[in-house]
C-alpha cells in the first residue's frame, strides 16, 4: 500500500498529538520541523483533521491541535481513510476469472490478489490505535542459546 504524503503527514501529526502531554497542544510548525515537512502542507493536513472530526483546534498564545477523542479511540484506518477514501472491491465477472483470453484472466486473478492484499493491510490499520503506536513498548527479550558444556 502506497500512501500520498498528505497521508503520511497525516500519520505524523496524529500522533504527534497522541504522544503529547495531557492536555497538551501541537502546533503545525512543531510537527513540520520534526519531521522536516513543508509547514503550509502540514497546516492544511491539520486543517482536514480538524474538520473530520479527529482533532480540535485552539488559537492563541497556549493553542494549537489536540485529539478530539482519546488516542486509544482512533485507529490509523480512519486518518488513512480521510486521507486516501476508501477503495472500491475489484471485481470480475465470470468471463474474466475462467474464460477468454489469458490477459483478462491474468489481469483479474491479479486485481483480486491485490484487493485481497489490501483488505489485509486495512484490517492491520483497524486493529491499530494511536494510543498502541505511542505506548512506551518493552523490549523484546530473547533468551540466550544455551551453552554445551566443552
Amino acid at each position: 500500500m502506497n500512501f500520498q504524503r498528505s497521508t503520511r503527514y497525516a500519520l505524523y501529526s496524529a500522533l504527534e498529538m497522541a504522544a503529547a502531554p495531557r492536555g497538551g497542544a501541537v502546533t503545525a510548525g512543531q510537527v513540520s520541523e520534526k519531521y522536516r515537512l513543508p509547514p503550509t502542507v502540514v497546516a492544511k493536513v491539520f486543517q482536514r483533521l480538524v474538520h473530520s472530526g479527529i482533532a480540535l483546534g485552539t488559537r492563541g498564545v497556549t493553542g494549537g491541535y489536540r485529539l478530539a477523542r482519546p488516542a486509544s479511540e482512533i485507529a490509523l484506518l480512519e486518518v488513512v481513510e480521510l486521507f486516501e477514501g476508501r477503495r472500491a472491491e475489484a471485481t470480475c465477472g465470470s468471463a474474466e476469472l475462467g474464460e477468454g483470453s489469458s490477459a483478462r484472466v491474468a489481469d483479474c486473478r491479479l486485481r483480486s490478489l491485490f484487493a485481497e492484499i489490501d483488505q489485509q493491510a486495512r484490517a492491520t490499520f483497524a486493529s491499530v490505535t494511536l494510543a498502541t503506536l505511542v505506548a512506551p513498548r518493552q523490549p523484546l527479550l530473547i533468551p540466550a542459546p544455551a551453552r554445551r558444556g566443552s
